[in-house]
């Protein structure tokens, strides 16, 4: 308590700027990445996580994140027009399907799944915003969704944002990005961790 941390090889206080030379690599380590509490030999967690990233498909997952977040862009908008306004826990639901897609179907665990998966709950949630837009403004000038859709003029789009925009819309925007970015990495079991270190003996 009186000297603070201690070094627990030499008992005594850091005496080194960036590395310490009587430290020494144990030949087992945790699996930091994973989120795994067993200990696996060192050698045998690359072996493993090279086998993941084998695994690994991220245009599979790119695709049906896209599908499943295009889809949900579409019931946003239509819970919109048909409540009124714009309920925006759907789109934090939004984020986790397109999240869980992507890790059901690519099974990734490299950083690009998680980019992938905040960036397609971005766009759908912007889209889904989009869609809701198109269904006031075909409600209010009598027209079909489909024809307002078509005729509808794209260079007041930023204008029309802008103008819907509100300070929760960042809040819920910045919750579908979290949860896209979360729920697109593949979770790893312990039996699995097991499974694969048993199959290289």
């Amino acid at each position: 308590m009186k000297q603070g941390l201690l070094c627990g090889l030499t008992n005594e206080k850091a005496a080194f700027q960036e590395s310490c030379e009587d430290y020494q690599l144990d030949d087992e380590v945790v699996n930091p990445s994973l989120g795994l509490g067993q200990t696996i030999g060192q050698k045998n967690y690359f072996e493993i996580h090279e086998k993941l990233r084998k695994e690994q498909n991220l245009y599979l997952g790119v695709g049906l994140a896209s599908l499943v977040g295009l889809i949900g862009a579409l019931l946003w908008g239509i819970i919109s027009v048909k409540t009124g306004y714009q309920v925006g826990y759907v789109a934090i639901a939004i984020g986790a399907g397109v999240g869980l897609t992507m890790r059901r179907f690519g099974k990734g665990i490299d950083f690009i799944f998680g980019y992938c998966g905040a960036g397609l709950a971005f766009l759908s949630v912007l889209v889904g915003n989009f869609f809701s837009v198109i269904g006031f403004i075909a409600n209010e000038v009598d027209l079909g969704y489909i024809e307002t859709l078509v005729f509808f003029d794209y260079s007041l789009l930023f204008e029309v944002f802008e103008e819907t925009f509100s300070f929760m819309d960042i809040v819920f925007y910045g919750l579908a990005i979290y949860q896209g970015y979360k729920f697109s990495f593949r979770e790893v079991s312990e039996d699995e961790v097991i499974k694969l270190g048993e199959s290289d003996n």
